[in-house]
């Protein structure tokens, strides 16, 4: 972060300065973690559903913090009056009101990545991709809702030319809410599936919620969509603001892939673009990186990257942990895929699983946040599973229902596990995983299956 002043944050923040140190004062650092507040900190008092940010604020204060902004119904006790204290209708939305002011101090391109599935994979390769030739920002990790995205702007400074910012959600207004701090110049859908759709009640309505992307675009605005997808395919017939630009298999695509070739570490593909055909390396696997690597070769060639600069950038790709990490040990191939889960991305480790040779062991917990949608969607993933796999270990309440499609399939029963726990699975491990096993490992967060990702590894 370069630097904000005291004026500065009681104008982005519409906050009233009701004790005050000194106005002049310099803040370069803005947090919404106590302990991380120091001498130049700002701590915003944030109210979470677990932990209110204003029973913190006399610790940030004790280690040094001049600056803090707390909401003005909260009658907090300060004990030290020796600091700037800015009072604001909600600390939430003064976080991205602030980090908006802070942004639009910055006269660079803004990239915004969101998708159902590989967002964050998508937002690493375009990353990759821009970082070739300028020197780029990204989220760190998940930093991707209302908190993540204003903190991933403050670390914005002089030296940044470009920044990709991935926005994720669960329910609808809340990519509205990020567009609007962020006001993207390109915006990229990568898929529309079935996550949270307990939330939104069907895909039309995660589409809807996925085009909040857009919200602010207009004629210099560009839209990158996966043109295969049979919901954001249709925006290719109908009359924009913005531009449109797709990729995918399909050949009526912007971009297309025409073939690839794939071993256990890397793929190298051939895209047409404008008619002629170009050949790209990836060091990662999956038919569904390639898709992703078509985005950020449009991006690139949107902020005027040479196809040669695209592809030094994707080769030096690195996805975000446990997202199919490969771990190789002497006895054992793991695929830890623990991070999160859905049908497609289920799916698609499932076909990753399936080009191995040796017996292939697939560890699945519970989709979340499904409603309706969770028989369906386990059963859906018992199918992709077919072919794919020797073994099947499910862990958790729905995913009982990948088994039973596996059974109901004429999968041999002797070869199908169901546990309640992790726990129970880990126990039972040692009599089913063999040497020379590859095996993949995927649930939801909440399933915590990097425990099995541990003991594997051990």
């Amino acid at each position: 972060m370069e630097y904000l002043t005291i004026k500065e944050l009681i104008l982005a923040s519409e906050g009233q300065l009701v004790s005050k140190c000194n106005e002049e004062t310099i803040v370069s650092n803005i947090v919404i973690d106590s302990r991380k507040a120091g001498k130049d900190s700002a701590f915003v008092a944030i109210v979470g559903e677990n932990l209110d940010g204003h029973n913190f604020i006399n610790l940030a204060i004790n280690q040094g913090c001049k600056t803090i902004i707390k909401n003005k119904n909260n009658n907090v006790d300060i004990e030290n009056k020796e600091v700037n204290v800015i009072e604001v209708s909600d600390t939430e939305i003064a976080l991205g009101d602030i980090a908006k002011f802070y942004k639009n101090k910055f006269k660079i391109p803004f990239i915004a990545v969101t998708g159902s599935v590989g967002k964050t994979t998508t937002r690493d390769m375009v990353y990759s991709t821009i970082s070739a030739k300028y020197n780029s920002l990204k989220n760190v990790g998940n930093l991707n809702n209302q908190f993540g995205v204003p903190l991933t702007l403050f670390n914005l400074n002089k030296e940044h030319e470009c920044a990709v910012i991935e926005m994720g959600m669960s329910g609808f207004n809340e990519i509205e809410y990020l567009a609007n701090i962020v006001n993207p110049q390109i915006g990229i859908i990568s898929n529309i599936g079935y996550s949270h759709v307990e939330h939104l009640g069907s895909r039309d309505g995660i589409f809807k919620a996925k085009m909040e992307i857009a919200t602010n675009f207009d004629e210099n605005s560009l839209l990158i969509v996966n043109g295969d997808d049979d919901c954001l395919k249709t925006l290719k017939t109908k009359d924009l603001v913005y531009k449109l630009r797709t990729f995918g298999f399909d050949k009526d695509n912007d971009i297309y892939c025409e073939s690839y070739e794939m071993d256990e570490e890397s793929i190298n593909f051939v895209a047409v673009i404008n008619g002629k055909k170009e050949e790209f390396f990836i060091p990662t696997v999956g038919k569904h990186n390639i898709y992703n690597a078509m985005a950020a070769i449009l991006v690139g060639l949107n902020i005027n990257m040479t196809i040669e600069e695209i592809k030094d950038g994707l080769k030096n790709f690195q996805c975000t942990k446990n997202r199919l990490d490969i771990i190789k040990k002497d006895k054992l191939t793991i695929i830890d895929s623990v991070y999160n889960a859905s049908i497609d991305s289920m799916s698609a480790a499932l076909n990753i699983l399936g080009r191995y040779e040796n017996r292939r062991v697939a560890i699945l917990g519970d989709m979340f946040e499904m409603g309706e949608f969770a028989e369906f969607g386990h059963r859906q993933v018992g199918k992709a599973a077919l072919g794919n796999i020797d073994i099947m270990i499910a862990i958790g309440k729905d995913s009982e229902f990948i088994v039973k499609e596996l059974k109901e399939n004429n999968m041999n029963e002797n070869n199908l596990y169901h546990f309640e726990t992790k726990e129970e699975a880990i126990e039972n491990l040692d009599n089913i995983i063999k040497d020379d096993d590859v095996i993949l490992v995927k649930a939801s967060r909440g399933m915590n299956l990097e425990k099995v990702v541990e003991y594997l590894n051990k």
